[in-house]
C-alpha cells in the first residue's frame, strides 16, 4: 500500500477512533447473538453462575426412590402392579399432598395386578398422577409414538408428560411445560405439581443451582412396609421414581454430573415451585453493553481502561446473577460478554498502536519528537530548510551527567530553543543534535548568533550548571527527500565545529566532501586488509628503576598519495563506520608480533592498545579478541588495554561488563586521560582497573601550579590505595618528572622519555635505556 494512502487510513482512524472501537464489538455482540455463536460460553457461564448459587430444595418435595435395596428384597421386574398399589395407599394414609409416579404403565400386566392399581388409585380419588412420554419408534426411523398408562388406569389417574430431551452435546438442561400426546396437549409432571400452567412445546431451564442431595428421600421398600414416620409425608408432594443404577434412566447435566430421571424431574419441580423462570433474550443485554463498551472508550488513562475493561464483564455476570437471586430472570449475555471483551481488546490494541507509533516518533529518552518523526512532517514539504543545532562538547557532557541527566539536559536545552524558534517543532534527530524548520534563509545568521548567545547562560541540571557551547548547520531541500536533507543539516553543523565556526550552511562540495571521505574509508579498509597501516609505540618509562617497562601502540597510515595521515583523520571515521574493530585487532596483531622481537633480544617489555568505546559493547569483537589471544600463543599479562574515562563512563554497565570479560583473558585495563570525566571512587572499584593514566592536561605544569600538583598528587595516593599503577601522561621536562618521582608515581610517558618510534627504533631506545642504566 502506499505511504500516502496508509498516512490517510491512519489519520481517518484518529479522527473517528471512538465510533470505530465502539461500533464493531456491537455489530460483532449482534452476529454472535443472532447465529448463536456464544452458547458454548453462555452455557460455561450459566454452570458458573449455578455453582456460585448453590441453594438446598425447599423440601415439600420427596422422592420415593426405586433403589438396589428395593430391588433387591422385591426380586422380580416388572413388579408386580399391587406393590405399586400398596404404596400408594401407605402415603395416602400419611396425608401426601400428591403422589405422581415415573414409571411406565402403558403395558398391561396381570389382570389382578391391573385391578389392584386400579382399586388403589380410585381410593386416592383419581388424583394419582400417572407418566405419559413420547419416544421414537426405533433408532433409524423419524415417527414417534405415544405412550399413556392403560385405559384402565388412566381412568382413575391424571396424566402428565415426564419426557426428557438432552441437548445436541448430550447434556439436560431444559425441560417441557407439557407436550402433545394422541392429539392432546398434556402438562409435564413438573408443571402439574408445581400447579404451573404452560403451552405444550414450550419449555423452562431447570436450575441447577438447587443440590439434588438435599431432595428428601424414601426408599420404595421403606413405604412398602410401613416403615417410615407418617409425619414426614404428610402435606408432601410424592415423586416416586427409580434411581437404581441398574435401572437406566440416567442423563448428563450440567454441574451435577449424571442424575436418574427422576431427581431431573424432582429438580424441573422444585424450579417451577419458586416461579417460572423468565428468559431475557440477548438484546436487552447488548444494549448494556453498549454502555459499558462507551465507558470503556472512553476512559483515557491506562489503569482506566483496566479497570473499566475487568469491571464491565463482571457488571454484566453479577447483573446475571442477580436477576437469577431476585427475579428468576435468565438473561442471555454471551453476545453482550463478548461485545465489552472485543471493546476492551480494541482499546488495547489501539493503544498499542499507538504506543508503537510514539516509540517509533518519540526518542525513548526525552520523550522529543525524532528523526522519524521530521522525516514524516518534511515530505511533501517542497523547498523546506532545516536548521540543526549539534553540542559541541556532547561526549564530555553524557560523560559527566550520566543517561538521565543527559536527558534531562537534551530536555532543557529544547526548552530554551523552543522559546527562541518560536512555534517551531523541535525534533531530537540525533543523540547530540536538534532540529527544526526553517524555511527562511534571509537573516539566518543573526538569529543563529543570537541562539548561541543565549546558550552562554549555564543550563540548570539537577543542581548543576553545565556550559553549553552550540554550532549550527543549514540545508535547503531542492530535489533532496527528507531524510537527505536532514542529513544535510548534520553535516553542516558537524563541518561548522571542525572549522571552529558557528554555523555553515550546506554546499555542493560538502557533497563533493563526503564522497572523498567515503574513497578514503575505502582505501582504509584495502590499507587494514594488506597490513599497510603501520604501528608506532611510545615508552613508558618506570620512574623508580629508570627503565623503560612497556609501550603504547599508536597507529600510524602511510598513504600513498596523501602522505602521513594524523590518526585524528582516519580513526574518527573508522569509529563512525564499523572500521574500528578490524584497525584495532591489526594494531594488536602487529603489537604482538614487535613484542616477540623485543622479547627474543632479551627486553620483557608491555605493549598497551588503546580500545574504542565502539567496541566496549562489541560481542563479535570480543570473540574475535579471545580467538586471537589464544591462536598466537601470547602471554596475555603483558598485554594492557587502554580505555578513556569518558568511554567507561558512556554507558558504565556496558563499559564494566567488556572490561571484566577483558580482564578474564588476563589481559590488564588502564583508565586512559584519567580526570577528564566524572567516574567516582565507587565506580573505581567496579571495574577490574590495573593501571590509572592521569590526563596530559593535568601533569604537564604539575611541578609549576599548585592545584595541578594537588589532582595529581591526591590521584597517586588514590590509585595506590586501589592497589593501582598510575601513568603520567605528558613529561616533557626533567623537573615535572622529579615531581613525579617525588609522590611515588610509578610510570611516565611523554616526549622527555620519547616520541612514538616504529618497532627497529623502540628495539635500539630499548639497548641505549639499558646501558644507561647498567
Amino acid at each position: 500500500m502506499p505511504l500516502g494512502k496508509s498516512m490517510a487510513i491512519f489519520k481517518f482512524w484518529l479522527a473517528h477512533w471512538r465510533i470505530l472501537i465502539l461500533t464493531g464489538p456491537i455489530i460483532l455482540g449482534a452476529v454472535i447473538g443472532t447465529t448463536g455463536l456464544g452458547v458454548g460460553i453462555e452455557r460455561t457461564l450459566q454452570d458458573v453462575a449455578w455453582r456460585i448459587r448453590q441453594s438446598s430444595a425447599s423440601g415439600n418435595l420427596h422422592i420415593v426412590e426405586i433403589d438396589g435395596r428395593s430391588i433387591s428384597q422385591i426380586d422380580r421386574w416388572p413388579w408386580p402392579r399391587r406393590h405399586h398399589a400398596r404404596v400408594v395407599d401407605e402415603l395416602r394414609r400419611a396425608g401426601a399432598a400428591s403422589i405422581a409416579f415415573d414409571i411406565d404403565f402403558s403395558s398391561h400386566s396381570a389382570p389382578a395386578e391391573d385391578a389392584a392399581l386400579v382399586s388403589a388409585l380410585s381410593r386416592a380419588g383419581g388424583n394419582v398422577i400417572l407418566p405419559t412420554f413420547r419416544q421414537r419408534a426405533g433408532a433409524r426411523r423419524a415417527e414417534w409414538i405415544d405412550a399413556l398408562p392403560i385405559p384402565a388406569l388412566r381412568e382413575q389417574s391424571l396424566a402428565a408428560a415426564v419426557s426428557i430431551r438432552p441437548d445436541p452435546d448430550g447434556y439436560v438442561r431444559r425441560a417441557p411445560f407439557g407436550i402433545v400426546t394422541e392429539g392432546v396437549p398434556r402438562p409435564s409432571l413438573s408443571a402439574m405439581i408445581a400447579g404451573m400452567t404452560g403451552s405444550a412445546g414450550g419449555d423452562f431451564p431447570i436450575d441447577f443451582a438447587i443440590d439434588p442431595a438435599s431432595l428428601p428421600r424414601h426408599s420404595f421398600i421403606d413405604i412398602h412396609q410401613s416403615n417410615f414416620d407418617p409425619l414426614d409425608i404428610a402435606g408432601k408432594h410424592i415423586l416416586i421414581g427409580a434411581t437404581a443404577v441398574e435401572m437406566g434412566d440416567r442423563y448428563v447435566v450440567p454441574v451435577h454430573g449424571v442424575l436418574p430421571g427422576v431427581v431431573i424431574q424432582a429438580l424441573a419441580t422444585e424450579t417451577l415451585s419458586r416461579s417460572a423462570p423468565r428468559e431475557i433474550a440477548w438484546p436487552f443485554a447488548l444494549l448494556a453493553a453498549a454502555l459499558l463498551a462507551w465507558f470503556i472508550v472512553s476512559r483515557r488513562s491506562r489503569a482506566g481502561l483496566v479497570g473499566a475493561s475487568l469491571a464491565a464483564p463482571v457488571a454484566l455476570f453479577l447483573g446475571s446473577l442477580a436477576g437469577q437471586v431476585v427475579a428468576h430472570a435468565y438473561l442471555e449475555i454471551a453476545p453482550a460478554l463478548m461485545t465489552v471483551l472485543f471493546a476492551s481488546m480494541g482499546m488495547a490494541l489501539w493503544r498499542l498502536i499507538l504506543a508503537a507509533r510514539r516509540r517509533r516518533l518519540h526518542d525513548s529518552e526525552t520523550g522529543l519528537p525524532n528523526r522519524t518523526a521530521f522525516v514524516d512532517a518534511l515530505r511533501g514539504a517542497g523547498q523546506a530548510g532545516v536548521v540543526t543545532a549539534l553540542v559541541a562538547d556532547f561526549d564530555k557532557i553524557a560523560s559527566g551527567l550520566g543517561q538521565a541527566g543527559t536527558a534531562e539536559f537534551i530536555s532543557r536545552l529544547h526548552e530554551r530553543i523552543a522559546h527562541w524558534a518560536d512555534s517551531a517543532v523541535i525534533y531530537r534527530t540525533e543523540d547530540r543534535t536538534l532540529s527544526w524548520r526553517c524555511d527562511a534563509e534571509e537573516g539566518l545568521d543573526r538569529r543563529l548568533g543570537s541562539l548561541r548567545a543565549a546558550m552562554l547562560h549555564p543550563v540548570e541540571v539537577r543542581g548543576r550548571r553545565v556550559d553549553v557551547a552550540l554550532v549550527f548547520g543549514y540545508a535547503q531541500g531542492g530535489a533532496h527527500e527528507p531524510e537527505q536533507i536532514i542529513a544535510n543539516s548534520a553535516l553542516a553543523a558537524a563541518r561548522a565545529r571542525a572549522a571552529g565556526g558557528t554555523w555553515h550552511m550546506h554546499q555542493v562540495d560538502d557533497e563533493e566532501e563526503i564522497t572523498r571521505e567515503l574513497s578514503l574509508l575505502s582505501e582504509l579498509d584495502d590499507a587494514i586488509a594488506r597490513e599497510q597501516i603501520e604501528v608506532f609505540y611510545q615508552p613508558k618509562l618506570d620512574i623508580a628503576s629508570g627503565r623503560i617497562s612497556s609501550v603504547e601502540a599508536l597507529v600510524r597510515w602511510h598513504h600513498p598519495i596523501h602522505g602521513f595521515m594524523s590518526p585524528d583523520l582516519f580513526i574518527p571515521l573508522a569509529e563512525q563506520n564499523d572500521r574500528i574493530a578490524p584497525l584495532t585487532l591489526h594494531v594488536l596483531k602487529r603489537a604482538i608480533v614487535d613484542r616477540r622481537v623485543w622479547q627474543t633480544a632479551g627486553y620483557d617489555v608491555g605493549a598497551a592498545v588503546n580500545v574504542s568505546a565502539k567496541l566496549l559493547d562489541s560481542k563479535a569483537f570480543i570473540t574475535d579478541l579471545r580467538r586471537l589471544i589464544r591462536d598466537d600463543g601470547v602471554e596475555p599479562g603483558r598485554l594492557t588495554f587502554e580505555v578513556t574515562e569518558s568511554a567507561a563512563m558512556r554507558d558504565p554497565e556496558a563499559a564494566a561488563a567488556a572490561l571484566h570479560s577483558f580482564k578474564a583473558m588476563g589481559v590488564a585495563i588502564s583508565m586512559d586521560d584519567y580526570g577528564t570525566g566524572q567516574s567516582t571512587l565507587s565506580y573505581l572499584r567496579q571495574l577490574p582497573l590495573d593501571e590509572l593514566k592521569i590526563d596530559r592536561s593535568f601533569v604537564q605544569q604539575a611541578h609549576r601550579n599548585q592545584a595541578d600538583a594537588v589532582l595529581v598528587r591526591s590521584t597517586v595516593q588514590l590509585a595506590h590505595e586501589l592497589g593501582l599503577k598510575v601513568v603520567a601522561e605528558g613529561v616533557e621536562e626533567p623537573e615535572c618528572l622529579a615531581y613525579l618521582r617525588s609522590i611515588g608515581c610509578d610510570l611516565a610517558q611523554g616526549y622527555l622519555i620519547s616520541r612514538p618510534e616504529p618497532a627497529i627504533d623502540i628495539l635500539h631506545l630499548l639497548d641505549r635505556n639499558t646501558a644507561h642504566v647498567a
